[in-house]
């Protein structure tokens, strides 16, 4: 990278000069990358210089993620492309370049934040030597589609008989049972080859049958051939199964390898663990820590009991599919269902909810609720209680343990590790990058957030997981751009404790996208009338337009005006008062439109989340600074999903819209609720809604940082529909479409149920398995989690 650069800087040398000379002028040992381009502007502005805005050292800025000042020097991390790293420093004098390595440019980074630091050479966490030998993507588009790679690179060398692969595969088909069940291949069939003759002959007496004969129609004569339950429910079923298995044995391929996978059965039980906040399905939405992952985990546990029964169903298997969902246990539960130690899963037939106590060191249980930052000290007892009980429920292992967020992986891989269960780990959100520097300032923050701790957890629940779901690619490596959420783990420094050299790659074959959906029983379009539930009506009518209550503030005064719609947690990253704001400043936009915004409590004396207080004085500093009593409803009310579902299509009816103005959203299940239901949206470009939403066709993208063309946008939406009412159901029907198209619980859970048969059968057969990675990973936990975690 050095000669590019030095290049870059000699053919416009004044203009570098002065540029370097410009950041250093701001005094500040970090810059962001768009302070550097914000300064770069400026300077192509004041110096009028041909060709300065496209040359080599505009490409030289475009590439810059951060600025390091460390006067005379300004170091740069640069990134060409997605998931691609390079640093280097310059001398704001002579303009002489120096490449550094990721371990020099973090210490540049640790020095300015802590110039004596207690501990001298900090600790260096290092992934990548334990995955060298590891198949790796290499191209960014890649980037999520793991399974795909590894079923590509892998099939070849699992077949190829030097290797042994055949043999391998033959002793996983003898695994399976369930419940001491034998499924799949009996003692009859003793090697491959004796496989390769038995289906000739199972082929042969199946094409006798008609296809929809019954299992049990000819299971004795299968069973005497080798064969048990497993195949198929009938005999049509059972001729697909064993063709794609003798393909297999013949000619693999990736595409056979995972149509066969995807059959057998594998997966009788599954753990999912959440162990933070509220977890129930009444009366808990709206309380810290809960909201989008509750109902995302309570949708997925729906969709997945149905997606397993109708897999064991088709293999002609009789066996009830059981769903375990873990969370806590908290006695004051606010008259909620959280101090029930056992609650059944509403929608499912046998999945239900467990829930473990926290427990002090003197086995006392902590009766209150404890934020999501506050829970480490607990999560290693909370581990082992729920091995105890999740082992006497089931009876045994289960098939697959799922973790959710920070906490939630962490117990995934303890106990993944100590049950020899294949991991998934779903992050919903990582907070390393919604709050800027949480990393390099964790000092100030450790009081209030335990940034240190929760990195920790994440870096070793990541490497330990064996797949990784992701909700959209920007989740995993961003955009052009802007960094992803889990590049922003590949290095990075707690100055004093330790530094990351290589902590993630977002090139490991174990990220996979697999986007939720909206619970298609209550978010539907609004102009499916027969579903409508019209009972609700005068209800929510009340809600938008009544008058004064104790939970709301604001009372509209025009109520014919067409409805600007959000709904959210009240939180800074949701940016509800950001929202206001914008609407507040646009006279234009207050008077064409209502705002009505559902977050939060309009009392903070019923919030005991500090940032939710903030949030709530803003509201009403806001409300009393712009007199929006007459335009905007703030409801501070909790509303079930059935209720949420009508209220969108209420909305819709009025030819509303739907904003969602987060500073950042991982995915946006309220952007496919409020889609499904008709309602065209306008959400945040940073995170998932920049790939939900093709932007003026099925929604548009608003840039949160920028509220006053934010709102234009929302504007101009506004007097095209009402010069052109078609053109607002054209964006209506697009956003249903789109959702229809690529965002089901269906799809999810098919997907989901795939992805587990093939990292399961790729861990048993490989080296998937990582067991170097898990000691490394055992010895972080003991020398740096645990101190951590049990300073709290």
């Amino acid at each position: 990278m050095t000669q590019p650069t030095r290049d870059a800087l000699e053919l416009h040398r004044e203009a570098a000069y002065l540029l370097l000379r410009r950041y250093l002028a701001l005094g500040r040992p970090f810059l962001l990358r768009s302070e550097l381009q914000d300064g770069f502007q400026a300077l192509c502005l004041e110096r009028d210089e041909p060709g300065l805005a496209e040359s080599p050292l505009a490409d030289l800025v475009g590439q810059a993620q951060e600025a390091v000042l460390a006067a005379p020097w300004v170091c740069l991390a640069l990134r060409p492309r997605i998931g691609r790293w390079q640093f280097l420093r310059i001398h704001a004098d002579d303009l002489s370049v120096e490449d550094l390595g990721v371990s020099e440019f973090l210490a540049i980074k640790e020095r300015l934040v802590c110039p004596a630091p207690r501990h001298g050479r900090p600790l260096e966490f290092d992934i990548e030597p334990f995955n060298r030998e590891f198949p790796r993507l290499r191209e960014t588009r890649s980037i999520g589609r793991g399974v795909e790679f590894l079923n590509r690179k892998l099939s070849s060398q699992l077949f190829d008989r030097a290797n042994g692969g055949l043999d391998k595969l033959f002793r996983f088909l003898r695994e399976h049972r369930c419940d001491g069940r034998l499924l799949m291949i009996n003692d009859r069939i003793r090697d491959v080859d004796a496989l390769r003759v038995a289906i000739r002959d199972a082929e042969q007496r199946l094409a006798r049958l008609k296809r929809d004969t019954p299992w049990a129609d000819f299971a004795h004569p299968l069973q005497d051939l080798g064969f048990e339950p497993g195949w198929g429910r009938d005999a049509g079923r059972v001729q697909e199964t064993l063709r794609l298995l003798s393909e297999l044995l013949e000619a693999p391929s990736p595409e056979s390898l995972e149509r066969f996978l995807a059959r057998i059965p594998m997966i009788f039980s599954l753990l999912i663990l959440s162990p933070h906040g509220f977890f129930g399905q009444a009366g808990v939405l709206g309380l810290p820590d809960t909201g989008g992952q509750v109902v995302y985990i309570l949708d997925q546990v729906r969709a997945l009991e149905r997606e397993m029964r109708d897999r064991l169903a088709e293999q002609g298997l009789d066996i009830e599919p059981r769903i375990r969902v873990v969370t806590r246990l908290i006695p004051e539960a606010r008259g909620t269902s959280c101090d029930q130690p056992e609650e059944a899963v509403s929608g499912t037939e046998n999945a239900r909810i467990l829930r473990v106590p926290f427990r002090r060191e003197d086995g006392e249980v902590v009766p209150q609720w404890i934020s999501r930052f506050e829970i480490w000290p607990y999560l290693e007892r909370f581990a082992d209680e729920v091995e105890r009980t999740i082992l006497a429920d089931l009876g045994g292992r289960p098939d697959l343990i799922i973790g959710n967020y920070s906490d939630g992986n962490l117990v995934a891989s303890l106990l993944s590790a100590r049950l020899h269960v294949t991991q998934c780990n779903i992050a919903h959100a990582l907070e390393k990058t919604k709050y800027l520097y949480s990393d390099l300032y964790w000092k100030d923050n450790d009081a209030q957030y335990h940034f240190a701790t929760q990195f920790t957890a994440d870096l070793i629940a990541m490497n330990a997981a064996d797949f990784i779901i992701t909700s959209t690619y920007q989740e995993i490596a961003g955009t052009g751009e802007d960094i992803g959420q889990y590049e922003s783990y590949m290095s990075f420094s707690l100055p004093d404790l330790y530094r990351v050299v290589r902590g993630i790659d977002v090139f490991d074959p174990k990220f996979n996208i697999v986007s939720p959906g909206a619970d298609d029983r209550v978010y539907f379009p609004y102009t499916e009338e027969e579903r409508r539930i019209t009972g609700l009506h005068e209800e929510i009518e009340a809600l938008l337009f009544g008058g004064h209550r104790d939970d709301a503030r604001g009372v509209l005064a025009a109520p014919e005006r067409p409805v600007i719609f959000t709904m959210a947690r009240l939180d800074r990253i949701k940016n509800i008062a950001g929202l206001v704001s914008w609407y507040a400043q646009n006279a234009e936009l207050r008077a064409r439109a209502n705002l009505v915004v559902v977050a939060g409590t309009v009392d903070p004396s019923r919030s005991d989340d500090q940032e939710e207080q903030a949030q709530i004085a803003r509201m009403h500093q806001l409300f009393d600074a712009h007199d929006l009593n007459d335009c905007v409803r703030w409801l501070g009310v909790r509303l079930d999903k059935t209720l949420s579902g009508e209220l969108y299509r209420c909305i819709a009816d009025r030819r509303g819209v739907f904003v969602q103005p987060a500073l950042f959203e991982a995915f946006g299940l309220t952007v496919i609720e409020a889609m499904a239901s008709g309602l065209p949206t306008f959400a945040t470009r940073y995170g998932g809604p920049l790939e939900i939403i093709e932007d003026g066709v099925s929604g548009y993208h608003i840039d949160p940082n920028h509220g006053e063309q934010a709102a234009r946008i929302l504007m101009e939406f506004l007097e095209r529909c009402a010069s052109d009412p078609d053109h607002w159901q054209q964006i209506s029907r697009s956003a249903i479409r789109r959702v229809e198209q690529r965002y089901t619980w269906k799809l999810y859970a098919e997907r989901m149920m795939t992805l587990s048969r093939i990292y399961g059968f790729w861990k048993y057969v490989t080296n998937l398995e990582r067991a170097e990675t898990r000691r490394y990973l055992e010895m972080f936990h003991a020398l740096q989690y645990r101190p951590l975690a049990l300073l709290k």
